[in-house]
């Protein structure tokens, strides 16, 4: 049972080929490329999975018209598109092989409003996160969805998958920061979906179900963002060590039973605290099995770290509160290296994103063990605790994932279900986890959700062989 391809186009043939490039380059003139090393480049993302061959070309837009034209070309020649911004992304998502056209929205960069009184930003697809919140802190304004890829990750691709990341537990996923967008259709035809206000409840909400759907349904080309004011002040920030996962995770059910909502709330167990260590030569924890890295802010962002220390103190953790907010910044900027330092370790990553309830997180740590022990595997793993999201992670030795990891990979999301969780809490299906989605969505909701993208996408060009 080794991991699906994307299913072949229905015609790859050099003739089907040259056609499409001819019609592309007569649309989009410079806006259109072959070359090879270019093709490999955009036809992978970060989840280190390939497949055969490499597209066909690569569509370099930099506006909508570009976009549109390129739809118009894919639609009319039944050509797969597959729509990718940075190319952060880990499910699969925005892999491209033979026959393919890949539409690259990394050029569409221009931040078209910021208004302060409505507290909303209309951007492009390609904007990239973290450089439209410093286009923002000048306003006091904040755009609040936080991927660990933030710095090179864009707004569009944020969109596309509902991206989580650090601060989910106090401000939410991408879902709750968006008001409104523009979405090109597989036909070349523009949409304007949501609102520029708070409320509006016209229709059916395609804004949401635009969100996350990974390019199946429609290309993102400009969204319409929810804002909120700046955070200022202090973040108070802690770190805890625990000689027990699974009691470091019953802290962090009894900090939400609480009441206490933290910013952030980081759960990183041994294996990632060595893989961190030998990455950057830093051990935040010696000796103990769980650190737990806890970040408040706001007014009561003092008492609130005070409260929630005590209830890990009770727990057996030993604590430690940042002096200042350089510390707090390089705790933090330690916990966004563990990716990268996984990486360090050699071969393919299989990042794996499950979410539970957040009182069993101890039980999916306490499976993930087992898991382990049963298939021989070390999978470190890292969780967003403050909202039950779990990385656990299989490390790979060369470029093919084997059977084994698959299997255990299976037990992994049977676990997540069990527990009254889900397959993905910010990754997205992608190809990755297709084969399983009918497992937590049920037939009847599974055909009725290819049923909506057969209607968006009658001709199946967009991403195909993604999520279904």
């Amino acid at each position: 049972m080794t991991q699906p391809a994307s299913p072949a186009p229905a015609d790859a043939s050099p003739d089907a080929a040259a056609a499409v490039l001819e019609a592309l380059h007569a649309a989009l003139p410079g806006r259109v490329s072959t070359d090879p090393a270019l093709l490999r480049e955009r036809s992978l993302d970060r989840s280190g999975q390939r497949v055969p061959g490499l597209p066909t070309a690569v569509i370099l837009a930099e506006s909508v018209e570009d976009v549109q034209a390129a739809c118009r070309v894919a639609h009319a020649h039944g050509v797969p598109l597959v729509t990718r911004g940075a190319g952060t992304g880990l499910a699969g998502g925005a892999l491209a092989g033979t026959g393919e056209l890949v539409l690259d929205l990394s050029g569409l960069t221009e931040v078209l409003e910021i208004n302060a009184a409505n507290r909303l930003a209309v951007v492009q697809a390609g904007v990239i996160n973290a450089e439209l919140n410093a286009r923002l802190a000048e306003h006091g304004l904040w755009w609040a969805p936080d991927p660990a890829s933030k710095a090179i990750s864009t707004v569009g691709g944020n969109i596309a998958m509902n991206a989580g990341g650090l601060l989910c537990a106090k401000y939410g996923v991408t879902r709750e920061a968006v008001l409104g967008l523009k979405v090109v259709l597989a036909d070349g035809s523009v949409i304007e979906t949501g609102h520029r206000t708070v409320k509006g409840v016209t229709g059916y909400d395609v804004t949401a179900l635009m969100i996350g759907s990974e390019g199946t349904l429609g290309v993102i080309v400009e969204a319409t963002l929810k804002l909120l004011p700046a955070v200022t002040g202090p973040t108070p920030t802690l770190g805890a060590a625990f000689g027990s996962l699974e009691e470091a995770a019953r802290a962090v059910a009894d900090v939400s039973e609480a009441g206490l909502v933290p910013a952030a709330m980081e759960l990183l167990d041994r294996p990632s605290l060595d893989a961190l260590a030998a990455h950057t030569g830093t051990d935040a924890a010696p000796g103990a099995q769980a650190y737990l890295l806890v970040q408040t802010d706001g007014v009561a962002g003092t008492p609130e770290l005070e409260a929630i220390a005590a209830i890990l103190s009770r727990h057996g953790a030993a604590c430690s509160v940042a002096a200042d907010q350089d510390e707090a910044h390089k705790l933090f900027a330690l916990r966004r290296e563990l990716f990268p330092s996984l990486e360090g370790l050699g071969g393919t990553l299989l990042v794996e994103d499950v979410a539970v309830p957040k009182d069993r997180l101890a039980e999916a740590f306490a499976g993930i063990r087992e898991i382990e022990a049963r298939f021989g595997l070390s999978i470190p793993t890292a969780a967003h605790a403050g909202d039950g999201n779990l990385h656990p992670t299989f490390v790979v030795p060369g470029d093919e994932v084997p059977e084994v990891v698959w299997e255990a990979a299976s037990e992994l999301f049977a676990l997540g279900l069990a527990l009254g969780g889900t397959l993905s809490g910010e990754h997205g299906i992608g190809l990755l986890k297709r084969r399983w989605l009918r497992d937590e969505l049920g037939e009847t909701q599974h055909e009725l959700q290819r049923g909506i993208k057969a209607l968006f996408d009658p001709r199946g060009i967009l991403n195909p062989g993604k999520v279904f």
